[in-house]
């Protein structure tokens, strides 16, 4: 569960068969241990289906429980100054 929880730090939001490749685990092992960690509440996950060259991909998209990334670097926009109307 170490590897994932880490994994996922590094990364942020990934697909559970992303999750798996990476960290060297079976994709049904990687599957379990992902909802154990939302169980305990120190993953967010939900279901995805994405459109990939033409092919749909199924998974389970998951990200760190209140986790916020820091900015990225570079520009950012300022707000517009006056009132909308």
């Amino acid at each position: 569960m170490k590897k994932i929880l880490q994994y996922l730090e590094k990364h942020g939001e990934r697909l559970d068969k992303d999750i798996a490749v990476a960290t060297g685990i079976s994709l049904a092992n990687a599957r379990l241990l992902l909802s154990d960690l939302a169980a305990k509440g120190e993953v967010v996950s939900c279901y995805s289906m994405k459109f990939e060259k033409g092919k749909k991909v199924d998974g389970i998209s998951c990200r760190l429980a209140g986790y916020i990334p820091p900015a990225s670097p570079g520009r950012k926009s300022k707000p517009k100054s006056g009132a909308l109307a």
